[in-house]
């Protein structure tokens, strides 16, 4: 058993829609394919992933250091003997052999995107949604049969009025989403007609989420933390530098509402130092730890160990990225939840085709990997990297 090769290909998901920080139209994401010597129903086993959103590709990073490191190992130092498998633990070892610890930045993305991909054979191999693996190694074989999703947009787009914003947030209502989630940040004059024309839709400040994307300083995150009080919302989300533990601390003395972040943080040691530095509350805060952009699997399972050290529940991850690896994970891990990206970053965003969303929940396919040949397009998309095996 072994990987024969590993290809990868920039693509692009840009738009001309922005947050408060960045605009997304030059932004690109890298897709891999991990194919390997074996066979499952007649089909050679190829696992694939890609990065999700918000973080550039990171194709020249993979090429010039992680695959080829993964493509010169011995083969039987990359296999788990005890499952009869590919060792998703021992090839993440080997792709970050001299790596130095720290400055996590964009290599934890490139090896997230590889050990998606791994994880997708691993799985196919084993004939398991990887969800039900998950469940299987770590939660007594018990899986979440539905997860609950909250619909992520709300962005700035150019001409994009209140009535428009009111319009694309009912349509995620009736494609069967309660909870919605909205950009803000650009300034108190322009956000709070917005929210408002927002809670129209929604009804309730419990089934409105805002997101700042890192934009504010200590004095404008308490601004906006003293104006967003009195609407109750779900969540104020990542109102400053990801790294700024001091100023998440300071801002939870000035909210009292539930706060969210996370997303930019790509490491098992960062997550201990925003839960140990950054004020947060594991009874009401939620954590958005996004496996693809922070070393994958492998680096998430060390990530939970640190939320049980720290007092803090599995239930309170979110994750970040809306796709079908974070679905598998919060299903067969038991997370509270995931994100969905029901109209933007096509067609990485969502989830099965034949997968509806019920009244905040959907369920996952029940085929072997993650599930990504339940998804035509984003399948037709992987397997351009293939197209020249015939038995693929």
């Amino acid at each position: 058993m072994k990987i024969i090769d590993i290809r990868e290909k920039t693509v692009s998901i840009a738009s001309p829609i922005s947050n408060a920080f960045i605009d997304f139209s030059k932004m690109t994401c890298s897709i891999v394919a991990v194919i390997t010597d074996q066979f499952r129903d007649g089909k050679r086993v190829i696992g694939y992933g890609f990065n999700s959103n918000g973080r550039y590709g990171q194709g020249s990073l993979m090429r010039e250091r992680f695959i080829p490191r993964l493509l010169e190992a011995n083969p039987g130092d990359l296999i788990d003997v005890v499952n009869a498998n590919l060792d998703p633990f021992n090839i993440w070892e080997t792709l970050m052999k001299n790596e130095k610890p720290g400055g996590h930045g964009e290599r934890s993305v490139a090896v997230g995107t590889i050990d998606m991909a791994v994880w997708d054979a691993v799985a196919k191999i084993a004939e398991k949604p990887l969800y039900q693996l998950l469940a299987d190694r770590y939660r007594d074989g018990k899986a979440d049969k539905k997860v609950w999703v909250y619909a992520a947009g709300g962005y700035y787009y150019p001409g994009k009025n209140c009535n428009a914003l009111q319009d694309e947030l009912k349509s995620y209502l009736d494609r069967g989403y309660q909870v919605v989630k909205m950009k803000i940040g650009n300034s108190l004059e322009e956000d709070i007609p917005r929210i408002e024309a927002a809670l129209d839709v929604v009804g309730e400040g419990k089934y409105l989420a805002v997101d700042a994307n890192g934009r504010f300083d200590l004095d404008t995150a308490i601004k906006y933390a003293k104006a967003l009080k009195q609407y109750d919302l779900f969540w104020y989300e990542e109102a400053g530098d990801p790294l700024d533990y001091h100023l998440q601390a300071e801002l939870s003395e000035h909210y009292d509402g539930a706060m969210a972040t996370g997303e930019n943080l790509f490491s098992h040691q960062d997550a201990r130092n925003l839960l140990q530095y950054g004020g947060m509350n594991p009874n009401k805060d939620y954590l958005q730890f996004d496996c693809a952009l922070s070393y994958g699997l492998v680096e998430y399972l060390k990530t939970l160990d640190v939320l049980k050290e720290k007092g803090w529940s599995s239930r309170r991850i979110v994750p970040h990225g809306g796709h079908q690896m974070s679905l598998n994970i919060a299903a067969g891990l038991h997370l509270g939840g995931n994100e969905s990206y029901p109209d933007v970053f096509t067609p990485f965003g969502g989830f099965a085709d034949n997968i509806e969303v019920n009244n905040g929940f959907v369920g996952l396919p029940d085929i072997p990997g993650i599930g990504f040949e339940k998804k035509h397009k984003l399948h037709k998309l992987l397997k351009t990297l293939v197209e020249d095996i015939a038995d693929a």
